[in-house]
């Protein structure tokens, strides 16, 4: 039986488990606002670093998406092209067809929904099916009428510092000083797009890491988190079974493939919420939802 597509018995009936209907915008407003919200990552690809071809398959996409609610999400960021450094492209259509009966199903049980998408087509049929957030890597190297669609439409909107694209982006790590370059593009960037009519609120922040930066790059701008916080806007960051995590481990002769990660991405996780991100995007929900409540109550005498 397809989840996606087999109907309901009745007028108010949906083929999934309903997590809590309420219309897309109160579902926004009502996450927590008092503590780092967790992003739970579903590639609904074929050859993401970590899960690839695991969700490609609607039903199984669907299934996944309502495991990581019940693991403790607040986002589910549905992504259908990798963008792993060195990844192919995906048309735009593919994109598409995988990923918006995933959004739809998902939003319908009540989640949270961002979309993961460089290209202005899939987030407008993500928003017109009522996706809340659109997350989007493509940094200096936007599509045309990106800005004007996230102005039209009012959704939030993750602008994340990336130079090229997925096969140029590696070559391109080259800054004079890390923290600041970031800054000054992802401002620059973050000025284009207040310019074509996006409200300032709408923006949130991610300085971008792995994406053309190598591991000391991306040690720094960890290490440059409460500066990113302060920028004026929301912060998200994505660290979770990265490459320079995995390097890091193989140096102490640790277990190191991306499944190995997972630790060290929840102390990051800690780390991250306790310099002031906004919310962090991973793969193991439940670990970092243990660690964003950790670091809450760090900061509030054992209060999370």
């Amino acid at each position: 039986m397809s989840l996606a597509a087999t109907p309901g018995t009745g007028p108010n009936t949906f083929p999934i488990p309903v997590i809590r209907k309420r219309p897309a915008r109160a579902a926004w407003a009502e996450l927590p606002q008092d503590r780092t919200l967790v992003m739970g990552i579903l590639n609904v690809t074929a050859d993401s670093f970590s899960d690839g071809g695991r969700y490609l398959n609607v039903d199984d996409a669907i299934n996944h998406g309502l495991e990581l609610v019940r693991a403790g999400a607040d986002i589910i960021d549905v992504g259908g092209e990798s963008t792993r450094p060195g990844a192919d492209f995906v048309p735009q259509e593919e994109e598409l067809a995988r990923v918006l009966p995933v959004v739809t199903a998902l939003v319908a049980t009540g989640a949270v929904v961002s979309v993961d998408t460089t290209h202005v087509e899939t987030a407008r049929a993500c928003i017109k099916a009522g996706a809340h957030l659109i997350n989007d890597v493509s940094g200096l190297t936007h599509e045309p009428g990106m800005p004007e669609l996230i102005a039209e439409t009012g959704v939030p909107y993750v602008l994340m510092h990336r130079r090229g694209d997925q096969q140029s982006m590696d070559s391109l790590a080259d800054y004079a000083d890390t923290v600041a370059d970031v800054t000054a593009e992802l401002l620059q960037l973050r000025d284009r797009f207040v310019s074509a009519g996006v409200k300032p609120e709408q923006i949130i922040l991610d300085p971008g890491v792995g994406f053309a930066k190598n591991a000391a790059q991306n040690w720094e701008l960890l290490g440059a988190t409460e500066h990113f916080a302060s920028l004026g806007h929301r912060l998200l960051v994505g660290t979770s079974r990265k490459r320079f995590l995995g390097s890091l481990l193989q140096d102490q002769g640790l277990p190191s493939d991306p499944l190995d990660r997972d630790a060290a991405t929840a102390a990051t996780t800690a780390l991250g919420a306790r310099a002031g991100a906004w919310a962090v995007r991973v793969h193991d929900v439940a670990a970092s939802r243990d660690a964003v409540r950790v670091a809450s109550a760090w900061g509030q005498g054992g209060k999370a």
